[in-house]
């Protein structure tokens, strides 16, 4: 019988995962016991991802306020800071903000404007025009952007950012000025020590800064890249990637995982004669059309994966083939006309009009979003998923 159902997207519920928990054994058990209880069956190629967030609990990767502060003082040397272009969140920033402000005297607050880097608005593109002010080019003191803007409300959180960001660094015993501009560079009319808090930018505007004279320069990736004090640590991305634990703690984003995602490959193989590839997820790669935000406040989509998982689509348009090659044919003789295109497509469609619309994006990035997306990030608790059929196409039964 002809198969009638192709990609499939299944949450898989797990327990809650605390430190030293063997991490590949409860994944493993999870997806045996959901196919067990649902009536279906792994197949080769199923992909099975986790959510960093289990990977770093399971890992013990948190890090307090203090560990923070102390390595921001040594690197920094605790007087005036500058710190640039930070994304506007609660729960990825403020606990962050909290430990680099108790590890200076003062900090200079340069953020982005109209938005941060994913897209959080402090202003909209329309009150910049009526104001008359070019955001690549005017530099606003928080005088200024009151005068001109007033009190911004972020309309999902309820939250203004100016002010929260300089209440949390206050109360961490740091004095505050808020500056709003779009060159790295501004930061330096104000000192020479900067931490650039951007995440997918954060070469460049560091290289800039370097440019122009600055002294001292760190990026977020560049804190806690090994302990404090029996810290956590992350030595890739640092600080990146973490998110509020406690009023005291972050969660940081996990250490080196592909030994995981190999053990995970591995013992399904074992139980069941299937390969499937495996995978850690951060956030997905999407934006909301609405709220304008783009998802990925992670430094990267995959943390680690199998080597299937490398590499980007290469699939035919079935509508262009339809429209323009067999515009002629219908019902069954279509059908048999584009399976056999399919069957007979090369290995790279790169430049082929016949690929034309499919997407150009890796496939852990895609796959990703649509784990991030399936998983949620609140009380579904299905921290793994389950995707079937991906790398499937029609001629598959």
């Amino acid at each position: 019988m002809e198969r009638r159902v192709g990609t499939i997207s299944r949450g898989i519920r797990c327990p809650i995962i605390r430190e030293g928990d063997n991490l590949a054994g409860i994944i493993v058990e999870s997806v045996l016991e959901a196919a067990k209880s649902e009536g279906f069956e792994l197949r080769d190629r199923d992909v099975i991802a986790a959510t960093e967030s289990i990977v770093a609990r399971a890992q013990g990767n948190y890090a307090s306020v203090d560990a923070i502060a102390k390595d921001v003082k040594e690197k920094l040397g605790g007087e005036t800071i500058g710190v640039i272009f930070p994304i506007l969140s609660r729960n990825r920033f403020s606990i962050c903000l909290k430990g680099i402000a108790k590890g200076a005297k003062k900090v200079i607050l340069m953020l982005s404007y109209p938005s941060d880097e994913v897209g959080n608005a402090l202003v909209s593109l329309d009150q910049l025009d009526e104001a008359g002010i070019n955001p690549y080019s005017d530099v606003l003191d928080e005088k200024r952007y009151r005068e001109l803007f007033g009190k911004n409300i972020h309309p999902f959180t309820g939250v203004d950012y100016v002010e929260y960001y300089s209440e949390v660094i206050r109360e961490a015993g740091a004095d505050v000025e808020v500056i709003f501009a779009n060159q790295p560079q501004e930061i330096l009319k104000y000192t020479k020590n900067v931490l650039a808090c951007d995440i997918h930018s954060r070469e460049r505007t560091k290289r800039i800064l370097k440019a122009n004279g600055a002294e001292r320069v760190y990026g977020m990736d560049d804190i806690l890249t090994s302990p404090v004090d029996g810290s956590g640590c992350n030595e890739r991305f640092g600080l990146l990637g973490s998110n509020k634990s406690t009023e005291e703690s972050v969660k940081l984003f996990p250490r080196e995982c592909t030994d995981l995602v190999l053990e995970v490959q591995k013992q399904i193989l074992d139980k069941t004669g299937k390969h499937v590839e495996v995978m850690v997820y951060g956030d997905g790669a999407f934006k909301d059309p609405v709220g304008k935000i783009w998802e990925l406040a992670d430094p990267c989509v995959s943390v680690a994966n199998t080597e299937g998982l490398e590499g980007t689509p290469n699939e035919l348009k079935l509508k262009y083939l339809a429209d323009n090659d067999f515009k002629d044919l219908s019902g069954e003789a279509l059908k048999e006309a584009i399976s056999k295109k399919i069957k007979e497509k090369d290995d790279n469609l790169v430049g082929n009009m016949v690929s034309q619309g499919t997407t150009p994006r890796r496939l852990t990035d895609l796959i990703g979003s649509l784990c991030d997306l399936t998983s949620g990030s609140g009380d579904k608790g299905t921290p793994v998923i389950l995707i079937q059929g991906y790398f499937d196409n029609m001629t598959d039964n």
